[in-house]
């Protein structure tokens, strides 16, 4: 036997006995002639037994020629030659699995009416996962940012449509109160009384902004990452007096809208936590760029109660960040011991920001 004739041989031999795609050879009537190890492994049948029918030729409409013949249920077999062809094929556990199949007549005897057909079985199973998740990250990504235009949409208006007509009411009080001044005493009634309106609007126009920059801060979109934040931590600070607030920050780069409002939202749920169930002294922001790894690197620390990381693990604020900071590629770390405080850290890889850019 010469070379050319033996080493071909050789090598598709080798390729039937070990490529993942299962191969198998069946007859007109789908009984199994040959296969390789995939085919068995994939779906379980057996030499000699018969092909099972698909979803899609189990449920297909069948066609009949001039004789009235039905053709084969089959449609690899019916229509003799198909580059492709997707559907379920039930397995010998009665599971179905997602197949990619194609055909190729391998003999064919049109007097005895006998052929041999190549089946190609491709396992999709993995590639439906693969599109899935895929579409899965896509809906995120629009349910994330379609949250974002709401909340930018409601902060615009608390901010331009209610704080406004609160402020308009806010002036006509003191000019109210003005007048009362000119014409009743000062210690009268109906004075105390437009001062304490005063006093209540004014409150609640502060509410309202506080609402508005909670929604979506001015500054995130006019000045970015590390301003928002610290105006964030300066609000906090009115309202929280009792506790410290540390910003430390070292971001000199451009980052994208997206990454820009989905690490300040982690920074905004990590704090809002600490401040709820720490009960800290000091909590910490560190906003920086390693340029040595090239990642952005965030970092929120408390020296609060801690608590246990596994219990707390789904928990929904720290669902909510690993969502976001997967959703921008990065990866989110949680430390947490009882009585040491918690630590949050972020990381972003900048290089694949700069190509999202």
């Amino acid at each position: 036997m010469s070379n050319e004739t033996k080493y071909p041989t050789k090598y598709l031999t080798q390729v039937f006995e070990h490529i993942q795609d299962g191969i198998l050879i069946m007859n007109q009537d789908r009984e199994i002639l040959l296969m390789n190890p995939s085919a068995k492994k994939l779906t379980g049948w057996e030499l000699g037994g018969r092909v099972p029918y698909c979803t899609y030729c189990q449920n297909r409409e069948l066609c009949r020629d001039e004789q009235g013949r039905t053709e084969e249920r089959c449609y690899l077999v019916a229509r003799r030659v198909v580059p492709y062809f997707l559907s379920s094929m039930p397995t010998y556990e009665g599971k179905y699995i997602d197949l990619e199949m194609s055909t190729a007549i391998m003999y064919e005897n049109e007097d005895e009416g006998q052929q041999e057909i190549l089946l190609v079985l491709k396992d999709m199973t993995l590639k439906k996962k693969e599109e899935e998740a895929r579409i899965s990250k896509l809906l995120l990504q629009k349910t994330l940012q379609a949250q974002e235009n709401e909340h930018k949409r409601l902060a615009q208006e608390l901010h331009d449509g209610i704080g406004q007509s609160l402020y308009s009411i806010s002036v006509g009080i003191q000019a109210i109160r003005k007048h009362l001044e000119n014409e009743i005493d000062r210690g009268s009634k109906f004075h105390d009384y437009a001062e304490e309106l005063s006093t209540v609007i004014d409150g609640v126009i502060r509410d309202v902004k506080n609402y508005s920059a909670e929604l979506r801060p001015h500054t995130l979109d006019q000045l970015g990452l590390v301003p928002a934040t610290r105006n964030l931590l300066q609000t906090l600070e009115k309202t929280h007096p009792e506790t410290r607030f540390v910003l430390e920050a070292d971001l000199q780069i451009p980052l994208s809208p997206m990454l820009v409002i989905n690490l300040f939202r982690v920074i905004q749920e990590a704090v809002h936590n600490a401040l709820k169930y720490a009960d800290a002294e000091t909590i910490q922001v560190r906003i920086r760029y390693l340029s040595e790894r090239d990642v952005i690197a965030v970092r929120i620390a408390d020296d609060g109660i801690g608590f246990d990381v596994q219990t707390a693990k789904e928990g929904l604020g720290l669902k909510h960040m690993e969502e976001r900071v997967h959703h921008i590629h990065g990866e989110l770390g949680v430390q947490s011991v009882r009585g040491q405080g918690t630590e949050i850290l972020v990381e972003i890889p900048y290089g694949e920001e700069a190509a999202h850019r």
